[in-house]
């Protein structure tokens, strides 16, 4: 055990005084933050400010399309050519077909190609402008229709929880997070293992640790030593992302009693001073608080933590043994594709069913690859935050996922054992398979 403390002391030392650790773990939120709240920026963001001309010879919808700063809507009585459109300041033009309040019908042309968002707004409009045209027909008050066609709201709940509105859909996307950086990590951290074992490799310094130490000593060293790496880098993201909450919501909070701000959004210093007494925000925040806090309130936190930290754990070593067999196996990463894909395809599955859990929990694919070992760490979560999970299933999960993980260590020892000194040839999976049997 000493020879294992002092190599696992190694991996760690050696990787946290590294700069990329140091900046990659402050950072790290930011830039995670920053791609995430950017791209959602830039992807919603129209180039093109469109002029839609839509051609109504029936003269139906009238004027009742509404626009907005990147969408213009044009009317015309009369067919507009091709070679017309064509020279004309127009970007797109919807033709409205014949008996469009029977069948509604339309053609669109387009000279550059709108994004989703146009597409969305120009449907709306043409969809909102027929309905009203449909309703003057037929002399219908369009606010006793919007009485009528409210459509029903369903509150679902639990047998066993009268009372208690059910948000099982909300909370299997919490477990869906749990999952996917669940992913993340033992991909990201496998990786790094077996990146690390090839580079001893190709050093030749393992020649000198295994003189002084087993093979299967120095595999788990390094897996060990690498985990409480991305552990430790994991708990910093925490506190450094909890402390960028803590400030931001603090001066979200503050501009909020702004008196400048206030006064802009009709609130009155006698006001300000009443909210502040009763401790709410002057300006609504867009989020639903109470139904966030039941979602929360639902989730049996210390069981969806304990399964995580334990599928986050299991699920970890098994994957990492076998990419750390793997790099002991190979000379160089290109020769690491043909094991490699069988090693993360189970993973891509999981994300897979993960989806399909959120959607339809009772699925025989989401329950089966709750039980699988190589899929179970991430589709499981979703089940246990959910709560749709029993004692008796979430106990033989990680009774299964335990044996297999003793089972692929042994099997990934016998392989880094012999692998480890093994240079200059290309290895088969039929030299894999030999290197199992070999005695010593």
């Amino acid at each position: 055990m000493n020879k294992i403390r002092l190599i696992i002391w190694r991996e760690f030392s050696t990787r946290v005084r590294k700069p990329s650790f140091l900046i990659m773990t402050v950072l790290g939120p930011l830039l995670i933050a920053g791609a995430i709240f950017g791209m959602a920026w830039i992807g919603s963001q129209e180039n093109t400010a469109h002029q839609v001309l839509v051609v109504d010879t029936e003269g139906v919808i009238g004027t009742r399309l509404e626009g907005s700063d990147r969408v213009s809507f044009f009317l015309s009585g009369e067919q507009v050519t091709d070679s017309a459109f064509k020279a004309g300041p127009y970007t797109i033009r919807v033709v409205l077909l014949k008996d469009v309040l029977n069948d509604p019908h339309a053609d669109l042309y387009y000279k550059t190609v709108p994004s989703e968002f146009v597409m969305n707004r120009v449907r709306s409009e043409l969809d909102k402008a027929i309905e009203l045209a449909r309703l003057d027909k037929e002399k219908i008050d369009p606010e006793a229709f919007e009485k009528i066609r409210k459509p029903l709201d369903i509150d679902s709940f639990d047998i066993e929880k009268v009372g208690q509105q059910s948000y099982a859909q909300e909370r299997a996307v919490i477990g869906f997070f749990f999952g996917y950086f669940m992913f993340i990590f033992i991909f990201m951290y496998g990786v790094q293992v077996m990146r690390g074992v090839m580079e001893e490799k190709q050093n030749r310094v393992v020649e000198v640790l295994i003189s002084s130490v087993k093979p299967f000593q120095l595999m788990m060293g390094k897996i060990i030593g690498i985990a409480l790496v991305g552990f430790t880098q994991f708990l910093l993201w925490i506190i450094i992302t909890g402390t960028i909450t803590i400030v931001g919501l603090g001066v979200l909070g503050a501009s909020q009693y702004d008196p400048a701000t206030l006064a802009q959004n009709g609130v009155t210093t006698e006001m300000r001073d009443q909210l502040m007494q009763q401790g709410m925000p002057a300006a609504s925040s867009g989020l639903d608080e109470d139904k966030i806090t039941a979602i929360i309130t639902q989730v049996n936190i210390p069981l969806v933590l304990g399964a995580f930290l334990f599928y986050f754990i299991c699920g970890y070593l098994l994957y990492s043994s076998l990419l750390a067999a793997i790099g002991s196996a190979v000379d160089s990463e290109t020769d690491t594709q043909q094991f490699m894909f069988p090693v993360t395809i189970p993973m891509i599955i999981a994300i897979v069913v993960a989806q399909i859990a959120v959607m339809n929990p009772t699925s025989p694919a989401v329950l089966w690859c709750s039980f699988i070992p190589l899929t179970s760490p991430i589709v499981m979560m979703v089940r246990v935050a959910m709560g749709s999970a029993p004692v008796w299933q979430l106990l033989l999960s990680m009774a299964l996922l335990v044996i297999t993980f003793i089972f692929t260590t042994w099997l990934a020892g016998r392989i880094y054992r012999t692998g480890i000194l093994m240079y200059g040839k290309k290895v088969s999976w039929r030299e894999l398979g030999k290197w199992l049997f070999y005695k010593g």
